[in-house]
C-alpha cells in the first residue's frame, strides 16, 4: 500500500493555540510565546541547505551512530506491512530511512514544519526501493494533522526542544498514537560525566557558532542551538512532562555521557 502523499492542516489551530500574552525562551532570550514558532522557523530555513554537513562537523558523525540506537530501542518488526512510525521534525529523513531499511515493509510518515525540510525529505525519498512506503506532512508538533490512534510509533530527534508548549507537543503525541504505540525521543540532555561538562560547555559556546559562521554564513542560528540545549529540561524533568501526558512505562538512556538522551514511553 503506497503512503506517498503529503498531509496538510493543524498550523493554524497551533499558531492560535500559542497566541497570546505569555512568554517563552528563545535561546536565552524571552519573547512573546506566539512569536517563538516563527523565530525557529527562521534559524531552520536559514540553516536547511547546510543541515546535514553541520550536523556531521558539530558532532563528529556521533549523531549517526545516536540515531541508529535510537532505531535499536524501537525495534520495529520486520515484516509488519501495516505498522507506521510517524516521524515528527523529520528533517531531511535521516530517521525515516533506518526505519525503513530496519523493518522492509513498514510505512513512515515525515513530518516537519519546515517546507524546505520536507521538500529535502520528499527529494530523498521519491525514487529508489523506498518509494511509496513514506509519507509527508507539514505540520506543527502542538497540532498533529493526523487522526487520533493512526501510529504504532512516534520519532522525534533534536528537534522537540524547539517546540513552544512542550505539553501541547506531548499530548499530540499521545493522541496520535494507538494504544500499544511508542514514543521515543532522542535529544540533547545534561552531561552526566565529571570534566566533560567543562570540555562539552566550551566546545559548544566557543567552537560551535563559529563552526556555524564558517560553513553556513550564520552564527547566529547556531548560537541560538547551543542556548535551547541549555534551556531544554534535563533528563529527569523531561520524563516527568512525559509521564504528565499521559505515557506509562517512562525511561531514558544517556548515550555518550548524557550529552544526548534517548526518552521512551508507551500508550497503554
Amino acid at each position: 500500500m503506497s503512503v506517498n502523499r503529503t498531509y496538510a492542516g493543524g498550523n493554524a489551530r497551533a499558531a492560535a493555540a500559542s497566541a497570546g500574552g505569555e512568554a517563552t525562551h528563545f535561546g536565552y532570550s524571552q519573547v512573546p510565546l506566539g512569536h517563538k514558532q516563527t523565530l525557529v522557523d527562521g534559524v531552520f530555513k536559514r540553516v536547511a541547505n547546510r543541515y546535514d554537513l553541520m550536523n556531521d562537523l558539530m558532532s563528529g558523525g556521533m549523531h549517526r551512530l545516536w540515531k541508529a540506537a535510537l532505531i535499536d530501542r524501537l525495534a520495529p518488526p520486520l515484516a509488519r506491512a501495516d505498522y507506521r512510525l510517524l516521524d515528527v521534525a523529520g528533517g531531511t529523513g535521516d530517521i525515516v530511512l533506518r526505519f525503513l531499511n530496519a523493518t522492509k515493509a513498514g510505512q513512515a510518515v515525515l513530518c516537519d514544519i519546515n517546507p524546505a525540510m520536507v521538500e529535502a525529505g520528499r527529494d530523498r525519498f521519491g525514487s529508489g526501493a523506498h518509494a511509496g512506503r513514506v509519507g509527508f506532512a507539514i505540520g506543527n508538533a502542538e497540532c498533529l494533522p493526523f487522526p487520533d490512534r493512526h501510529f504504532d510509533a512516534y520519532t522525534i530527534a533534536f528537534g522537540i526542544r524547539n517546540v513552544p508548549r512542550l505539553d501541547a507537543a506531548l499530548g499530540e503525541a499521545f493522541r496520535v498514537l494507538k494504544p500499544g504505540g511508542r514514543f521515543l525521543c532522542l535529544e540533547f540532555s545534561r552531561v552526566a560525566v565529571p570534566g566533560l561538562d567543562r570540555l562539552y560547555d566550551a566546545y559548544s559556546f566557543q567552537v560551535i557558532p563559529a563552526l556555524g559562521q564558517a560553513v553556513a554564513g550564520d552564527r547566529d542560528s547556531y548560537q541560538y542551538l547551543v542556548e535551547s540545549i541549555r534551556r531544554f529540561p534535563d533528563q529527569a524533568g523531561f520524563a516527568r512532562q512525559i509521564v504528565e501526558a499521559g505515557f506509562k512505562r517512562v525511561d531514558y538512556r544517556n548515550l555518550t555521557g548524557g550529552i544526548a538522551a534517548i526518552h521512551s514511553g508507551w500508550r497503554i
